[in-house]
């Protein structure tokens, strides 16, 4: 490990002792066979990444580096390829290419899409960019909220977390710059959603996938939340914020190779809550603050550093129904329902990273972070205190070998563990667990002819604690079926730690695992997009509780004589659509995603194999903006369904396949708008916006709770729903800026 170390800190630092290199500086012009000039032409020298684009009357300009016999090449869609040879050793003009205009017309290189929410025809963009999160109605500005009403996701309630094609909240991992984030939500009470920690203009690219990612990241059953920071800023800015829930503050210096961010921000719900209907007492209305630094450096034209760090602090005090009411087995169902429950929170975050380009073929990235979150809880006055740590080291190449194939290899640490200990009554407790994954991956990109892309991968892991390994084979494919579409395949093994209240008792089961299948079809053109995808995900070796009876607290008890084993398995199988348009309405845009999903699993302390309770068959999400320019407002409605969630009906005796979790509750709606208008006084450009989540006040319910008398017989009629903390939210805001909005930034 210490010469791990060394490596991290030494390649860097050599990297930025590389001489510069003197710039070449290339011209000339792109003409059809009828010497009609070529708009739009790209032009590059083969192998490499150096090139440009044509103007309207065909001319072209780019720099290189590269010396001696080169290739340069011109493509264009309606136009077949071209190229001729040059001898670089100085600056070149007046280069006159001529392409001839190709008898049928294609599409841009084949990208490969399964599973994937990237763009068909661009991989830096993205089909949910900052923007769209900020102005989408019921998002409220949240990442992950957002992505909650693309396809193949479920609507969490009253849990934080990522719900994925049948996967529970510990199958999806949110990775930033590419390292696993720890704790990804502010810290709350059971039973109550708390945001994400991320804001959507801190990253230039969010992107999702649902199943079947490639072999750089493992750990995950189900998918991954990729986001990727922003690099240098355009220029300085100030930005002031105050609104419902408190106020904020931020700068950004730039320099003409580096640029430092800082801000800072104070909460208080008080206003909010004042004015809002809760189902639950906040009787310590929540309340904290944070701060961030940030420091971005571009050594030489091809190297960027980026370091940042953010902490906060938070405290609440609410009460909540008992999660333990009813379970005798438990000191906590003693306590009362409802119960109070205290949060203090502080989390601490690290992330620095190095990405250098050599000589345009090959590429080295290197980061490292490191998270710590601290709560000091206390549960009807009892302390539950709980420390989670993790740092994670990553390094890894690219060799652009040819303009159509390239090499992606690297390798991973991360170390991880919980700190758990509180006390009930004279009983105390403490528990920890530790944990060192290695990890490391090798990705082969190829596209032998436009039309076609395939992606193989390989990835190895070895478990410290678990003292096990695995390799997971990775492979997709993308296959041109139209001038404007594409169909892609994915499939690949996939595996996953237990979850970390059994690491936490000191229980090691083996490692649990899903294979996933997925076919798309995917038609792109003029701004809208339509998307159909297919896939079967086969779960094996899930963690079993085989000799518990079924609880359905999330929260139940643990313990070293809990038996547990891998004869856990499952399915899931599902359709999916998405369509989105920014054309046919001038200033508009919308988009509609569908979900179906069967799934059923025997896992946990189920008794038999069931759709799990966060699961709804069908999810149905409408999206829909409007700017109007004469009045500079922007207009955000959405509206979300879900079919009814299974649910443990007690009542119903013996418990047999035929009704365990057969029930299910009243379906989901929900409708939000956001409206937000733009003015300017004097320097300062203001965006003033207003959110209503839940227009028509919808009592929307997850599930329902069951009383027990003193002999654990269930109370007839004693069913309560579970519910959100709020039913409908109002929210106001003011937010200004020194650099002027755009029209899509409302």
């Amino acid at each position: 490990m210490t010469k791990l170390l060394r490596l991290f800190y030494f390649v860097p630092l050599s990297l930025l002792s590389l001489p510069a290199i003197a710039d070449i500086k290339i011209s000339g012009k792109v003409l059809d066979n009828k010497e009609k000039p070529v708009k739009g032409a790209n032009v590059y020298l083969n192998n490499t990444i150096d090139g440009g684009t044509t103007d309207s009357l065909g001319n072209f300009f780019f720099t290189t580096t590269e010396t001696g016999a080169q290739t340069i090449v011109a493509s264009d869609i309606s136009h077949e390829n071209m190229g001729i040879p040059l001898n670089l050793t100085h600056d070149t003009s007046g280069i006159v290419m001529h392409m001839r205009v190709a008898i049928v017309h294609d599409l841009d290189a084949v990208t490969i899409t399964a599973g994937s929410f990237d763009a068909s025809n661009d991989k830096t963009k993205t089909v949910l960019k900052p923007l769209d999160i900020v102005t989408t109605a019921g998002a409220n500005a949240d990442v992950v909220k957002a992505i909650q009403m693309l396809p193949g996701t479920q609507q969490t309630g009253t849990e934080n977390g990522l719900l994925v094609r049948g996967g529970d909240a510990s199958e999806a991992a949110i990775i930033v710059d590419e390292m696993v984030v720890q704790n990804a939500f502010f810290s709350g009470p059971p039973g109550v959603a708390t945001r994400s920690r991320f804001g959507a203009f801190s990253y230039q690219g969010v992107s999702f996938s649902s199943g079947g990612y490639g072999a750089r990241y493992g750990q995950a059953l189900s998918g991954i939340l990729e986001l990727n920071t922003t690099d240098m800023p355009d220029k300085s800015n100030l930005n002031l914020g105050i609104n419902m829930a408190g106020l904020y503050a931020s700068a950004t210096k730039k320099w003409k190779n580096s640029s430092l961010d800082f801000g800072g921000s104070y909460n208080n719900l008080s206003p909010f809550y004042k004015l809002a209907s809760t189902n639950f007492n906040f009787y310590d209305v929540p309340e904290g603050g944070g701060g961030n630094v940030r420091y971005v450096w571009k050594p030489n034209k091809n190297g960027i550093l980026k370091a940042s760090f953010n902490g906060s602090y938070n405290h609440s005090g609410i009460g909540i129904p008992n999660p333990y009411a009813g379970d005798t087995t438990n000191e906590f169902s003693k306590k009362g329902d409802p119960i109070k429950f205290v949060t203090k929170d502080q989390y601490y975050y690290g992330n620095v990273s190095y990405k250098q380009m050599f000589k345009n073929k090959y590429s080295l990235y290197t980061a490292a972070s490191y998270s710590l979150d601290k709560t000091n809880n206390s549960f009807a006055d009892f302390p539950i205190n709980q420390t989670e740590q993790r740092s994670q080291f990553r390094i890894e190449g690219k060799d652009f070998i040819t303009g159509r194939l390239n090499l992606l290899v690297g390798t991973e640490v991360q170390n991880y563990g919980i700190k758990k200990d509180g006390r009930i009554d004279s009983f105390s407790f403490n528990n920890q667990f530790d944990e060192t994954q290695i990890a490391g991956y090798a990705e082969l990109e190829y596209t032998p002819v436009y039309w076609l892309a395939v992606k193989p991968g390989v990835r190895y892991e070895h478990s410290a604690i678990l003292n096990a390994e695995d390799i997971a084979p990775r492979l997709s494919m993308a296959i041109k079926t139209g001038r404007h579409s594409q169909a892609s395949l994915a499939s690949g093994i996939f595996y996953q730690n237990p979850g970390n209240l059994y690491l936490l008792a000191g229980l090691k089961p083996g490692l649990q695992q899903a294979i996933h299948y997925i076919a798309n079809w995917q038609y792109s053109k003029n701004d809208r997009t339509l998307r159909l995808e297919g896939y079967y995900k086969n779960y094996q070796d899930l963690v079993r509780e085989s000799r518990s009876l079924y609880n359905p607290n999330r929260y139940r008890a643990i313990t070293s004589q809990t038996y547990v084993d891998n004869s856990g398995y499952g399915y899931a199988q599902g359709l999916e659509l998405f369509y989105r348009d920014k054309k046919t309405v001038k200033n508009a845009d919308f988009w509609v995603t569908y979900s179906y999903i069967d799934t059923r699993r025997l896992y946990e302390n189920y008794t038999y194999k069931v759709t799990p309770t966060f699961i709804a068959n069908h999810n149905l999400s409408l999206v829909g903006k409007y700017f109007v320019e004469k009045w500079k407002m922007n207009f955000s409605a959405t509206y979300s369904f879900a079919s009814g969630y299974p649910y443990f009906n007690p009542e119903q005796k013996p418990v047999t396949a035929e009704n365990f979790l057969k029930d299910k509750t009243p379906a989901f709606n929900n409708t939000a708008l956001t409206v937000a208008y733009l003015h300017s006084f004097g320097k300062w450009f203001t965006v003033f916006y207003l959110s209503v989540d839940n227009i028509l006040n919808t009592h929307n319910v997850y599930g329902y709770r069951f009383s027990y008398d003193s002999n654990n017989v269930v109370v007839p009629g004693s069913r309560t729903a579970v519910v959100p903390a709020l039913y409908r939210t109002i929210f106001f805001g003011v937010n200004c800026s020194l650099t002027q909005f755009s029209k899509d930034e409302l």
